[in-house]
């Protein structure tokens, strides 16, 4: 059973991992770089999430189904850092609210064009920018949940295996192709377990275990932030090679 994401358990970590990035970000300054995210800065990250945390606010909210009329205007992020922790607490309590349970499974744009409701694909992903992008302004060990890791890692695979990945992200699904290698993600602290096959048709993924051309292990945060390239490969067992390749043509960056 792999764990799935409780919405208000992600309600509740978008608002704390925000609050996380702002201390981060104002504490290091608006012109520092952002080691993790190369030739950002503090200023930059801290737009990029509050702006798509009210854009997807917005979607939601409206309840967009077209794609066609998704929102041109982005929030203006505020000149003074000082005003940067309102204005992110202020996004993220927005987003956070409009994911509400009817919002979750009405007919909302789904960017990935897969299975999931166009709600619960938004929530995963303004999660797994808030936690992803909150490491990134720590710059340093971070902890993330492992009940709100496992879920942004099922995340990971079912972008990186979407329509929507094949159709923009072209040369990162043809460089996953393959002819049958294997590959199997396992964490420590939960009883998750995702196994990848490269096919010639496409890389797939599933829950499960069995033997794989390499094995990596370790707890569900560090797995979360190895596949996004925030960690180097560690935990890794077998076919090492095989596990950098997938890493370095899924450049899954949050964007």
């Amino acid at each position: 059973m792999m764990t799935s994401l409780e919405p208000s358990a992600a309600r509740r970590a978008i608002v704390e991992h925000t609050r996380r990035l702002a201390d981060a970000a104002v504490a290091a300054g608006p012109a520092a770089p952002v080691p993790t995210t190369p030739g950002w800065t503090m200023t930059e990250l801290v737009e990029h999430v509050g702006q798509t945390q009210n854009w997807v606010a917005e979607i939601v909210e409206r309840r967009i189904a077209d794609p066609a009329a998704l929102p041109a205007a982005m929030a203006a992020l505020p000149a003074d850092p000082g005003a940067w922790p309102d204005w992110l607490a202020a996004a993220a309590r927005r987003v956070s609210a409009a994911f509400s349970d009817d919002a979750l499974e009405a007919p909302v744009f789904n960017a990935a064009g897969d299975e999931r409701t166009g709600g619960r694909f938004w929530l995963s992903s303004v999660l797994n920018e808030s936690v992803v992008h909150g490491a990134d302004a720590a710059g340093r060990p971070y902890d993330v949940d492992p009940l709100i890791a496992a879920p942004l890692v099922s995340n990971h695979f079912a972008m990186l295996t979407s329509p929507t990945w094949a159709a923009l992200r072209s040369a990162s699904a043809d460089a996953v192709r393959g002819t049958g290698q294997t590959l199997r993600w396992t964490a420590t602290d939960t009883a998750d377990s995702w196994f990848v096959e490269r096919r010639p048709d496409g890389a797939t993924w599933r829950p499960g275990t069995g033997p794989a051309d390499v094995t990596v292990t370790g707890p569900a945060g560090s797995l979360l932030l190895i596949l996004t390239r925030r960690l180097p490969l560690t935990g890794a067992e077998g076919d090492v090679a095989l596990a950098r390749h997938w890493l370095d043509n899924t450049a899954h960056i949050a964007d």
